[in-house]
């Protein structure tokens, strides 16, 4: 690495960060966020779209446009969850039902670090940032692909992290090939015939084809699944009925399926519709299945992935760099990595000792020094790549 990058300013990185999750917002919501983003943008000097898939930022260092250099993109997610804050801190929400529990909040605080530390650094090449909305509902990364944020300039390479409190603060997490899991949803109505709970004789007890349909979705991957092929089949949500001597007529399943891909992905729709219709009919009743794909498996590419690992050895050295790590969540920076090569990181952000609060749960939070992991593992990753790839495009 030739370029010169100033040093990170982690007294900035966690101000922004602080302010960030004291003020969460939404998927399709992050019109403060997006506002600080651009206006952070703005002043060192990138080019600015705001509204890049509804409330998505991107802020652009030409140098790719004419087609003589490469042009790498930073993803960084803005979006918070409904979830209420139960830490007491000074920058806990100021938003009832509303909080940075997955670590957002320091992916944006980094993102706008490595654009400032990018911005003073003399690199040939085209640098875009894409502020991404809705990553939690897996919306954001399709609107703004749709919106046109690989093109103009065309990018060619993707890079991006997640601050991940399974891992102490310290490591680094990265292998090629699939690291997180494809994310489907389903919808199960099982319809039967409502009646008195003193006489189950005279209905059609949905309640109990339900309980039925889900032991039959856990055999989809006991018995239905190729054990070599990683897969999840989960029911979240049980609802039906609303007085305790009335069989209802009706009872909703949802949940979710999780794969790397493979023949059980391909497959999970047709499985679980079977399934579920199967096991009503048995019963003399019917059921209606919505399925949706919201997401991807996340898949590193190979040459991305070692470069990204190269950097990282010089961070944390290559003691702390763990192979290995995935894990059946999913992620929408699979639709960037989708488009082009590229690699996504874990970057530890437990306390030293390894113990912190899972993502997602109301006392989540950070050990923040991985914001300055993060922000220089971008940082090195993109001067890497601008100075390795190869002049023009083939």
């Amino acid at each position: 690495m030739t370029a010169h990058l100033p040093p990170i300013d982690r007294e900035q990185l966690v101000a922004t960060r602080r302010d960030l999750h004291a003020h969460p917002e939404l998927g399709f919501e992050e019109r403060r966020t997006s506002a600080l983003v651009a206006e952070r943008l703005g002043k060192l000097g990138y080019s600015v779209q705001t509204g890049v898939g509804q409330t998505g930022v991107v802020g652009l260092r030409d140098g790719a446009s004419k087609g003589k250099s490469r042009c790498v993109l930073i993803r960084a997610d803005m979006d918070a969850l409904p979830v209420e804050e139960a830490n007491d801190v000074p920058y806990r929400s100021q938003h009832p039902g509303k909080m940075h529990a997955c670590g957002h909040d320091g992916h944006v605080a980094i993102g706008l670090e490595v654009a400032r530390r990018l911005h003073a650094a003399f690199l040939t090449g085209g640098i875009k940032f894409a502020f991404q909305p809705a990553e939690e509902i897996s919306n954001g990364a399709e609107a703004m692909i749709a919106a046109g944020v690989l093109e103009g300039p065309t990018v060619d390479a993707a890079f991006g992290i997640h601050l991940w409190n399974d891992l102490p603060v310290g490591t680094i997490a990265l292998m090629a090939g699939p690291v997180m899991a494809s994310v489907d949803e389903f919808d199960i109505a099982v319809v039967g015939k409502g009646g008195h709970a003193a006489a189950p004789h005279q209905a059609i007890d949905p309640v109990l084809i339900a309980a039925h349909v889900v032991t039959g979705l856990q055999g989809l991957i006991s018995r239905r699944r190729n054990p070599f092929e990683e897969g999840v089949v989960s029911v979240t949500q049980v609802n039906a009925g609303h007085a305790f001597n009335v069989i209802p007529g009706r009872a909703d399943l949802r949940g979710t399926v999780r794969t790397f891909g493979g023949k059980f992905y391909d497959e999970a729709p047709r499985l679980l519709e079977e399934t579920a219709q199967g096991i009503a009919r048995a019963f003399g009743a019917t059921a209606e299945v919505r399925y949706r794909r919201m997401s991807k498996p996340l898949v590193n590419d190979a040459g991305m992935t070692a470069l990204m690992r190269d950097a990282a050895r010089d961070i944390v050295g290559a003691e702390r760099l763990v192979d290995g790590v995935r894990t059946m969540g999913g992620e929408d920076m699979s639709f960037f990595l989708a488009r082009v090569p590229g690699a996504f990181a874990f970057v530890g952000s437990a306390r030293p000792d390894g113990k912190a609060s899972p993502h997602h749960s109301p006392t989540f939070d950070i050990d923040e020094e991985s914001l300055a992991i993060g922000a220089d593992l971008l940082s090195r990753t993109v001067v890497r790549y601008l100075e390795t790839a190869p002049e023009g495009r083939e």
